[in-house]
């Protein structure tokens, strides 16, 4: 007989050498250009997200060439595959909406995928619209190689008649045109200058949120989460980013090792200090639940109850990502925190140095001469923004933004549809006056499916003059862009036999965000006559990845992911 071939593979340094004769793999790799002491070197991904389809995007390019010549000088071999991306800005308020939370689990498929598939020693991640973000991270934590997150940056703002815009600007200002209180002309005149060039959405949004609380959880560098897109500190820091993955490769220090239930915790608490995204209770129970870590929606009012509202960002508040940035960025913020007993110092960081350490250089106290960052006396709340209501609407709890709000309270008539499009359609046609209480149902995880975002409605709200008179409750999400009255991610959905799924136009329904309730003031009795009556809607899609995520998506109030059997 001949003699076998011995193929030694080393799991996670990616060394391959052989026994009696040549491991025929190799082969695969020069094609590409090794030489044989590449075979020593550790295998990085670089997965690159870059894409033209919309501007969050489109400036990736230039980060992944930066961070693959990076990777090489220190020693690494670099091998870039691509992730996708859906752009909310620019599905939103179409069928395309829905496929915005799928892409998501599209995107930590692809990590997951790449990096096991290819024994790749570890993973920088490259991404900039919303969905890039917990999607590269939750990939991160499922390969749980080295790992390290490249924010793509924020976007600069756009100006118009002295006012700067973003990419709120143009739904709330669709608002203004419907309600005559503003030109045919001046509304495209913002259509074209809100967005002036690459970067993602601009304020505190989905994406500057995340990337903010990866920061704080210490798999991205520090500053790095507040950085422009077209600034050249973005292209040195994920250049310094590679460094740090390889010294992590080294070292052996893996996503699982520092997103723990401490590192949540800090995340959670910058989110609430810069009153972030709705979006980030959602994602970050699917980030816990990649990490293994048992963390529920019920902690998130842990967090904001003793965490307060540090930072004048929009959307409720006045200032974008780039002010923050020049305040002193979320390493000030987190320092206020930590003197404040309101972080944990001791979590491990990608660097090798606990938090602590990372920012023992940063001032104590925000710069007198901006108003971005508030100091800890002089906040701008006390508690935080992201409050979790329960009622007989919401059993499993659902997600009201409270920042803003002069009157945190409303007890109206419920206004009901069952498609987001009718809605902004009665809103529009002034058909929706002060005291509603807006019903959008069967838009959940399943019922939508994929939990649509709702920034049409809510944005149309605000330009009629409606933020804070008409309230909204759905089943679906909010845009990180949407403040007002509105309460989102109702669990269980109308599609799994919610409460929501049996409103009836005129019933009452009350918003509570100060003592957390969330309420249709009919008896049980009645509800249960209706559930009776009740059938379950056929599902929207029956075959391709939305039918798929229909079928294996999990609650809201558990993260809306499709593993979770």
């Amino acid at each position: 007989m001949s003699e076998t071939k011995v193929i030694k593979i080393n799991r996670r340094s990616a060394n391959i050498t052989e026994g009696k004769s040549r491991a025929p793999n190799r082969s695969m790799y020069y094609a590409l250009g090794y030489e044989a002491d590449d075979f020593k070197k550790p295998m990085i991904g670089v997965a690159n997200g870059h894409s033209t389809i919309t501007p969050c995007n489109a400036g990736l390019q230039v980060l992944a060439d930066a961070a693959v010549e990076a990777i090489e000088a220190a020693g690494g071999n670099a091998q870039i595959f691509g992730t996708p991306t859906i752009s909310d800005g620019m599905a939103m308020g179409t069928e395309g909406m829905k496929y915005s939370l799928v892409s998501r689990e599209v995107i930590a498929d692809c990590v997951e995928t790449c990096v096991q598939g290819q024994w790749m020693d570890g993973v920088l991640v490259v991404g900039g619209c919303d969905k890039n973000m917990p999607g590269g991270m939750m990939g991160m934590l499922r390969a749980n190689v080295p790992a390290i997150y490249v924010y793509g940056g924020t976007i600069l703002p756009g100006r118009y008649k002295g006012q700067d815009l973003n990419i709120v600007s143009v739904f709330e200002a669709v608002g203004q045109n419907a309600a005559g209180n503003l030109s045919d002309e001046d509304l495209l005149e913002i259509e074209k200058r809100a967005i002036p060039g690459t970067g993602s959405c601009g304020g505190m949004y989905t994406a500057n949120t995340m990337s903010s609380s990866f920061e704080a959880l210490g798999l991205s560098l520090p500053y790095s989460s507040t950085m422009a897109n077209p600034h050249g500190e973005k292209v040195d820091s994920t250049a310094e980013s590679a460094r740090v993955l390889i010294e992590a490769v080294k070292k052996d220090i893996k996503p699982r090792d520092i997103v723990t239930r401490k590192a949540i915790e800090n995340a959670v608490a910058v989110i609430m200090a810069t009153g972030g995204s709705t979006n980030a209770v959602l994602h970050f129970l699917a980030i816990a639940h990649a990490a293994d870590v048992d963390w529920t929606i019920d902690d998130f009012e842990v967090v904001r109850k003793r965490t307060p509202v540090l930072c004048d960002l929009k959307p409720s508040g006045k200032y974008l990502a780039v002010d923050l940035h020049q305040a002193g960025g979320i390493p000030q913020v987190m320092k206020m925190l930590l003197n404040a007993g309101l972080l944990h110092g001791d979590c491990l960081t990608i660097t090798g140095q606990t938090m602590a350490e990372v920012l023992a250089d940063v001032p104590d106290a925000p710069r007198a001469d901006q108003d971005v960052i508030r100091p800890m006396d002089k906040p701008m709340y006390a508690a935080g923004h992201l409050a979790i209501l329960k009622g007989n609407l919401s059993p499993e709890g659902a997600v009201a933004k409270i920042t803003g709000l002069k009157k945190p309270t409303i007890t109206g008539p419920a206004r009901v549809f069952d498609d987001e499009q009718s809605a902004l359609k009665a809103i529009l046609d002034g058909k929706i006056v002060a005291g509603d209480v807006m019903v959008l149902r069967y838009l959940g995880p399943k019922g939508g499916p994929g939990m649509p975002e709702m920034l049409a409605p809510t944005g149309a709200l605000i330009g009629a003059g409606l933020g804070e008179s008409v309230g909204l409750i759905t089943d679906g999400r909010f845009s990180g862009g949407t403040w007002g009255m509105v309460v989102g991610h109702v669990a269980p959905e109308a599609a799994a036999g919610g409460n929501i799924a049996l409103v009836q136009e005129g019933d009452t329904i009350t918003i509570d965000a100060i003592a957390l309730k969330l309420e249709v003031h009919v008896s049980d009795e009645e509800l249960s006559k209706r559930r009776a009556h009740w059938t379950a809607p056929a599902p929207r899609y029956v075959r391709g990845v939305q039918a798929k995520f229909a079928f294996n998506a999990s609650s809201a109030s558990k993260g809306a992911v499709l593993d979770n059997f």
